[in-house]
Parts: C-alpha cells; sequence; structure tokens
C-alpha cells in the first residue's frame, strides 16, 4: 500500500500565503512607508536648529556663515540617521519574514511526521537542525527543492538575517562569496569607490525594496510549490540525522 507522509492542504497553504502576505503590506504601510520623505524632514530639522539658535545670534561675536553650516551639517547628521533607521527597519522587516516561513515549515514538517511516526525524537529534530539539513530532507522526499530559484533567494534571505544578527563571522563571508550584491559599495560612482569586497562588513549590509520584495515573492513560491501529497513511495534515503532519530524513536518504544 501507498501511505502519505506529508500532506498539505490547500485551504492551510493559502492561510500561509495571506498571512505572509498581509505581514509584508502591512509593514510596507505601517513601518517602511514612515521613511518615505526623510529629505525633506532634514531640511526642516536643519531649519529649526537655525531658527532655535538664531535667537542667540549677535553680529558682533558671531560668524552668519557659521551658523548656517551648523544647520546645514544638522540636517545631514538627522539625514544619515533616518537613512541608517530605515535600513535597519527594512532589516528587520526581512528578518521577521523569514523567521517566520522557517518556524511555519518546521511546525508543518514536525505536525505531518506525528501522522505517521510513534516518537518525540524525529519530530523534535525539525527544530534544531540547521537551514541544510530541512532542505535535505525535503530533497530526500522526492522534492528537489535547492535547484529552484526561489529557494536560492531564501537561502540568499537566510544569509543576509544571519549577517544582520551577528554582524562579523562566518556568514558575512558566506555573504561576500556567495551574495556579494546585500554588501553595496557605498561610494559607488565616486573616487573612493569600496572595489575590494574585502574591505566591506556587516556595517554595508542593505536590502533594497525590490529586494525585500524579491524575499517575499521566494517564500510565496514556495509554500504554492509545496507537494500537495508526498507518499513513502517518492522517498530514496532519507538524511543520515533523520534516519537515526527514526530508529531512536523506534528504540525508545515499550
Amino acid at each position: 500500500m501507498t501511505y502519505t507522509l506529508f500532506q498539505m492542504w490547500e485551504d492551510f497553504r493559502q492561510s500561509l500565503i495571506r498571512r505572509h502576505e498581509f505581514y509584508v503590506e502591512q509593514a510596507q504601510k505601517r513601518l517602511l512607508s514612515q521613511f518615505g520623505n526623510i529629505e525633506p524632514e532634514a531640511d526642516k530639522a536643519g531649519e529649526e536648529w537655525l531658527e532655535e539658535r538664531g535667537r542667540y545670534f549677535d553680529p558682533d561675536r558671531h560668524d552668519e556663515g557659521s551658523f548656517y553650516e551648523a544647520a546645514n551639517d544638522v540636517g545631514i547628521e538627522f539625514y544619515g540617521l533616518l537613512s541608517d533607521m530605515r535600513e535597519n527597519t527594512r532589516l528587520s522587516v526581512v528578518a521577521g519574514m523569514f523567521h517566520e516561513w522557517d518556524k511555519q515549515l518546521r511546525g508543518w514538517l514536525a505536525r505531518e511526521i506525528r501522522h505517521w511516526h510513534h516518537g518525540d525524537v524525529a519530530a523534535a529534530k525539525m527544530w534544531s537542525v540547521n537551514f541544510d539539513q530541512v532542505a535535505e530532507l525535503l530533497e530526500s522526499l522526492g522534492w528537489p527543492v535547492r535547484t529552484t530559484d526561489y529557494f536560492n533567494k531564501l537561502d540568499a534571505c537566510r544569509r543576509v538575517v544571519n549577517v544582520y544578527k551577528h554582524g562579523k563571522g562566518d556568514s558575512l563571508e558566506d555573504l561576500k562569496s556567495r551574495y556579494p550584491e546585500y554588501l553595496p559599495d557605498p561610494f559607488e560612482g565616486s573616487e573612493r569607490a569600496l572595489s575590494n569586497m574585502e574591505y566591506r562588513d556587516h556595517t554595508h549590509l542593505k536590502v533594497s525594496d525590490d529586494q525585500l520584495q524579491a524575499f517575499s515573492d521566494a517564500i510565496v513560491s514556495f509554500w504554492q510549490n509545496v507537494p500537495g501529497n508526498i507518499y513513502d513511495t517518492q522517498v530514496t534515503a532519507v538524511p543520515g540525522w533523520f534516519e537515526k532519530a527514526i530508529q531512536k524513536d523506534r528504540a525508545n518504544l515499550p
């Protein structure tokens, strides 16, 4: 007989997609849209500083030009701080949607395993193995997910999130070698171009609105492409870590 090992109910699939799209839509509307006019806000900050300090201007003691120069510096600083906040907010949105997708995937796998397997070890493993091991399991079920464009985007998203969270480390080096487009040169087009990737670090991490949307589209494509039913006859050789977990559960049976 043929047994269904993993099943993706259509209503559940659509619910996952709706929840994700709601998150992205509301993040754009309630968070990222707040940074749509930072240049006028920076100009206003400089003007307010000049108006406040202008009350103490004494033409006999002060240089008028220095006041305007200081106001300009205030505006530039304000713009830089808002720009940094915008980039961090966008990265936070990316991290939130990736972690939610990751948890939903692991939760679905764990629940489906409990439908046909007795024991807690195998299901619990879904929460402790790394991203590559989860992909390895999916491929052993007859779903060549790592060959898809959307999974490559999810892999890039994971590495971006890791660099955002941890800063310097292995994730940063991986991002440099595999997805350098998320570490753009801040001086590109100028004489100060930082062309050597070696000198870029986590402070150069940046995700554009288009890249955020590409990550979002990859999550939607992933859920759309989860097979409705995965049967035992489709399974080749499962990963060693999963086989050991199954065997451990069997050994624990009374």
